[in-house]
């Protein structure tokens, strides 16, 4: 039989409530399973001590006769200190697409050649009105 260490959901619509149970993984998540080992509620803050209940030495029982924790599962057991933490792909799910980054690329180039073309007249601007005070100057003198 090949075990799983998961969750099986309980609880009313939009209030979830979890069992962490010992299954067979050929079960229906919510179906049969072998042994309740603890419960789960997301609902409670992060920092709660009943948002998580494992029974531990039933936990370390399953793991050593071969039961594979979910990812969630394994999540917890690395928190309390059972399993050590495995490294995980960074999923680049959040990223955009190819044409969102194409279309960000164009518009950080339009803002560069657009601070660019805002930095450049400024300067040539300021020597153009130099002159005139100059122009002035003179004509102040000659008269």
């Amino acid at each position: 039989m090949a075990m799983k260490i998961r969750l099986a959901r309980g609880g009313s619509k939009k209030r979830p409530f979890y069992r962490i149970v010992a299954a067979d993984s050929r079960m229906p998540r919510d179906g049969r399973y072998v042994e309740k080992l603890g419960t789960y509620n997301p609902l409670l803050p992060k920092d709660s001590e009943e948002r998580v209940k494992m029974d531990m030495e039933r936990v370390q029982h399953w793991l050593s006769q071969g039961a594979q924790p979910t990812d969630r599962i394994s999540r917890m057991l690395e928190a309390a200190g059972v399993l050590e933490k495995k490294e995980r792909a960074n999923l680049q799910k959040g990223e955009p697409g190819k044409k969102a980054q194409e279309r960000a690329e164009e518009k950080a180039a339009k803002a560069a050649a657009a601070a660019e073309a805002a930095a450049a007249p400024t300067e040539e601007e300021a020597p153009a009105e130099e002159a005139p005070a100059e122009e002035a100057a003179a004509e102040e003198t000659a008269e």
